[in-house]
């Protein structure tokens, strides 16, 4: 039986997703691009992560901070345990926050914020763990 790939050209496509589906470079490449291009017109992003570890959720968040040169953001919040994780990264308060969260997908969400009121906040994802590595 052969494996299909999905069919996964624009970020929009990822909406359908509870989880991040795996995706090929080429799908990659091109979701980095629109995704680099919507970024730059941002003010500010927040970001999400559905992770089975804190390490690898803080891995994604660094991995973000390097690729498009933000500062780096301070954890303030940590799990006591360990566990699936929900991380969410505000690049305006630079600050992070995690949780256990149980049943949830595997995945990063990142939303684009405006100082301007009028414009609307959009979350792209979810996309793969590993997309930034």
């Amino acid at each position: 039986m052969s494996k299909k790939t999905i069919d996964i050209n624009k970020l929009e496509d990822l909406d359908k997703f509870r989880s991040a589906p795996k995706i090929n470079k080429i799908q990659s490449k091109i979701l980095l691009n629109e995704l680099s291009f919507i970024l730059r017109k941002s003010d500010w992003i927040t970001v999400g992560v559905m992770s089975p570890s804190l390490k690898k959720g803080i891995h994604v968040i660094r991995k973000i901070e390097e690729k498009f040169e933000y500062e780096e953001m301070k954890c303030i919040t940590i799990p006591n345990s360990d566990g699936p994780i929900f991380l969410k990264a505000n690049q305006k308060t630079g600050e992070i926050h995690a949780r256990i969260e149980f049943g949830l997908g595997e995945g990063i969400l990142i939303s684009c914020q405006y100082n301007d009121n009028l414009l609307i906040s959009k979350t792209y994802g979810p996309l793969p763990l590993d997309f930034f590595d």
